[in-house]
């Protein structure tokens, strides 16, 4: 009903666990944990099409699959053999983490959950993910494959004092690239905050860029807080941490066969792996240096290549998505997960904050959007429906004079 990490594989685990279990079983730094199968949700699945299953206790959402017999203990059990410690619920499905699709925040995770009946919750809400429009719009728009099936990963929760994301250098003479922020992993990967940029060159090089970290999510007892930053001119990585960081890295790409995104964070001067999986769309090189913003050019990060001109659409949250049409540039905050929909139609991306190496980043790369990220006040230096050249690999967005 449940397998423990170090036992996960890819055929019955799925993406996120498979690869997880294989770097526990090579002894490096993973927060322990244990996963529930593929066959579980199949099974679920199953009963609920069956119509002659009567609910059992706890289904009290109609729309919500029924609980195979016995997962409520098995996760008890399982909760208990990790001290019954705050956990992150997170998707492991069949054609996520692969090496052809990321499927890169579109489907759930849920963290600082506690209790048998919250992770039930959780485990719930990331079977349900599968199926969701942004999971639907992305296999559409990526051409994946059909849903088949969705294993959930229970993990001990890392409390991070800085944590980001990794993308191993290509080959032995290339540079890994690191993203990193205060407090817990959404912040970056999502792209919420700006975050510091690191350039390790194989010689041990390191190129940095000091980002706008004004942000942070953390655990405070059983909920998820984001505060304010004050120290946002502080680097969060010294030289030490970057080394030991590359280290780990060289360690993950030559285990898993090819260079990897891996997520970490640093906890009590740990480093610990929360995911790695192959890099399905690397970033655009820097630009050679950051243009001068002229003639009302704005300028920003180059995080996915190539040119496209349309009308600015500028949306600020969920109330806006109906007035995205078909090449438009989108232009917003930051693109949370929930927005993939919109990366189907749209022609390009501009965004105020975030990183090349955030979710949304990589989903634009995959679909081959043009986008350009951190556009300081984007969303009201520039009007909506002004034609924009988007550059994305020069990161610089031009309004067209007329």
């Amino acid at each position: 009903m449940i397998v423990e990490l170090r036992d996960a594989v890819v055929p019955t685990c799925g993406g996120k666990a498979g690869a997880l279990g294989a770097l526990v079983r090579a002894g490096l730094p993973v927060p322990d944990g244990f996963a529930v199968p593929l066959d579980v949700h199949r099974a679920a699945a199953r009963q609920g099409a069956d119509r002659s299953v009567p609910p059992r206790a706890g289904d009290d959402a109609p729309e919500s699959l029924p609980l195979p017999t016995g997962l409520v203990e098995a996760l008890a059990g399982g909760l208990r053999a990790l001290g019954d410690v705050p956990v992150a619920v997170r998707s492991s499905a069949m054609g996520e983490d692969t090496a052809e699709a990321s499927a890169a925040g579109q489907h759930e995770s849920v963290l600082a959950v506690s209790g048998v009946d919250d992770v039930v919750l959780a485990v719930r809400a990331c079977w349900a993910s599968l199926d969701s429009e942004r999971a639907a719009a992305y296999r559409d728009a990526a051409r994946g494959a059909p849903s088949a099936g969705m294993a959930v990963l229970v993990q001990r929760l890392v409390d991070a004092e800085v944590s980001g994301v990794m993308f191993t250098a290509a080959d032995p003479r290339g540079e890994t690239r690191i993203e990193a922020s205060w407090g817990l992993g959404p912040s970056v990967v999502g792209g919420v905050v700006t975050p510091d940029a690191y350039r390790v060159a194989a010689d041990g090089a390191v190129t940095r860029t000091l980002g706008d970290k004004r942000t942070r999510l953390d655990r405070v007892g059983g909920e998820l807080v984001t505060s304010a930053v004050a120290h946002t001119r502080r680097h969060a990585l010294d030289d030490s941490t970057l080394r030991a960081l590359v280290a780990l890295g060289r360690r993950i790409a030559t285990l898993l066969g090819r260079p990897q995104d891996v997520e970490w964070a640093l906890a009590g001067g740990t480093l610990w792996v929360l995911q790695a999986r192959p890099v399905t769309a690397a970033p655009p090189p820097p630009a050679a240096a950051v243009p001068t913003a002229t003639g009302g050019v704005l300028t920003g990060t180059p995080g996915s290549a190539g040119t496209v001109t349309g009308p600015a659409r500028v949306v600020r949250g969920a109330t806006d998505f109906h007035r995205v049409r078909p090449g438009d540039v989108l232009v917003c905050p930051y693109t949370d997960p929930a927005w993939t929909p919109l990366l189907r139609i749209v022609a390009g991306v501009v965004t105020e904050t975030g990183g090349v190496l955030s979710h949304a980043a990589i989903v634009a790369r995959e679909l081959r959007i043009p986008a350009v990220l951190g556009v300081t006040d984007a969303t009201t230096r520039v009007d909506d429906g002004v034609h924009l050249t988007v550059d994305g690999a020069a990161g610089t967005v031009t309004p067209r004079v007329t």
